[in-house]
């Protein structure tokens, strides 16, 4: 290694780290969901629609930057990957509209090409300071969706909204325009449909998981002393993605010897006694995410250090065999958390009683994190300083065992003690037993899960659960 202005950099370019890796199972890639699941997607919306009384339905979905939309209600409704105002009527003849490209982050076909879309309308972005027109862009869209509308029969009608936070602009202008309508909040019709995955969408979160699995060998591949966080993600990073994955920005690291910090990577350098936390969120792959966790330890680490390790490990693995259909929700979740208290680290698998890393104190005030220097050699070799220590208090990092995954920000059900909804076949889902004390000991270790006709399958079996362990 090299010293360079107080900064240590690899005097082995990081591009060769990579050199003779090969994951140890082969990877099949997936075709896009056909046209005709899109098909009976709108088949099921439209009944829905028409039972509630809605003669249109509006999806929107805005641009929040860097590529990335405020839902997954277009990607989901006919594979648009960005913003826009998609117009179902509820009648099966009439077509359907999309107003869109209203920002700059156009995209060009194939990923730009919207599903049973008959016509796409390109609004235009507005404003003095950027384009020298003067407008809002919501404005212009709020005129452009109300002219249609009122050209095709929509001027009193009952309009059905699939939206969020970010909605609001557009509805409120809406209103004001098209009086005589009566607009009806309803995106729990798309909600609903997001429990159980047909078969085409569980190949294609099965290969999201095992574009996670191989990422991870990779990480496995190039993690030693002296690395850096950076090369472990850039590693992961670049495996899944040269075989398909969407982007690389889903997940979280950290890397420090107590296993209790998971961020972004900063430029830590891998040593002696480490622990590694690689948290994959999400890797996406034809707009589906598969999640998974793993831990790394560098040479030894402390007895605390292993028992923790150990404890989520039996976590995940209680919480598995309790997966089948028919099963309650609960018990997964209770399963999971009784390696805790056998051990002393909980006194009850009660989400709402349970302490966790980012709760608020027992009274709901806020609880102040402590503010102590916490000593990072490579944090201050930059001029700055750990001021706090992370997290505030002991416990799993969330009071659950695991959440719905599959597609980003549709509503998730969580695995939790009061979760007394059934396994179904078709769900998919992780389960993460995490563990965090502060300056002592921490693990975050789960697994992507299928509920099967008959049990459940762990789609990301391809790295084992166990720690991997770097000799030193």
């Amino acid at each position: 290694m090299l010293h360079t202005a107080n900064r240590i950099t690899s005097a082995t370019p990081s591009e060769s780290l990579l050199d003779g890796f090969q994951p140890d199972f082969e990877f099949t890639p997936i075709d896009p969901l056909p046209e005709s699941e899109f098909v009976e997607r709108l088949r099921h919306i439209r009944r829905e629609a028409t039972i509630a009384g809605h003669d249109v339905i509006l999806a929107h979905a805005d641009s929040i930057g860097a590529y990335r939309v405020s839902n997954s209600y277009l990607r989901y409704l006919c594979d648009w990957m960005r913003e826009g105002v998609l117009v179902i009527p509820t009648d099966e003849n009439l077509p359907l509209t999309l107003f869109s490209f209203y920002s700059s982050s156009v995209l060009l076909p194939p990923g730009g090409e919207p599903v049973l879309v008959e016509d796409i309308w390109q609004v235009g972005t507005w404003g003095r300071e950027t384009y020298n027109r003067p407008g809002r862009t919501v404005d212009r869209v709020v005129e452009a969706v109300a002219l249609y509308l009122e050209g095709n029969g929509f001027s009193a009608s009952q309009i059905g909204l699939f939206g969020d936070a970010t909605s609001q602009p557009y509805w409120a202008g809406l209103q004001a325009r098209l009086k005589r309508s009566r607009f009806v909040p309803d995106a729990g019709i798309l909600e609903r449909m997001q429990r159980r995955r047909s078969k085409r969408e569980q190949a294609i979160i099965r290969a999201a998981a095992q574009l996670a699995s191989i990422g991870m060998q990779a990480a496995y591949h190039v993690t030693r002393p002296g690395v850096t966080d950076h090369e472990i993600y850039a590693a992961f990073t670049f495996a899944q993605m040269a075989r398909g994955g969407e982007w690389g920005d889903g997940y979280q690291i950290g890397v420090n010897r107590f296993g209790t910090h998971c961020g972004k990577p900063y430029g830590h350098v891998v040593r002696p006694g480490d622990l590694i936390n690689l948290y994959i969120s999400a890797v996406s792959y034809h707009g589906y995410t598969a999640q998974i966790a793993r831990m790394i330890a560098v040479g030894d680490i402390t007895d605390k250090q292993e028992e923790v390790l150990q404890m989520c490990l039996e976590g995940v693995e209680a919480a598995a065999a309790c997966v089948r259909p028919g099963a309650l929700v609960s018990t997964a979740a209770d399963a999971s958390f009784e390696p805790y208290i056998r051990r002393g680290y909980l006194n009850s698998a009660d989400s709402r009683t349970m302490p966790y890393n980012w709760a608020a104190n027992d009274d709901g005030s806020p609880r102040l994190i402590p503010r102590r220097h916490v000593p990072d050699a490579d944090w201050e070799a930059m001029g700055r300083k750990l001021m706090h220590v992370y997290p505030a208090t002991h416990g799993p990092h969330n009071p659950n065992v695991g959440h719905s995954v599959s597609m980003p920000k549709f509503q998730p059900y969580n695995i939790a003690s009061n979760n007394h909804d059934r396994f179904e076949e078709g769900m998919t889902f992780v389960l993460h037993s995490q563990w965090l004390e502060p300056e002592v000991a921490g693990a975050n270790i789960g697994d992507c899960y299928l509920v099967t006709d008959d049990g459940c399958e762990n789609l990301s079996r391809h790295t084992p659960l166990a720690p991997h362990r770097v000799p030193v």
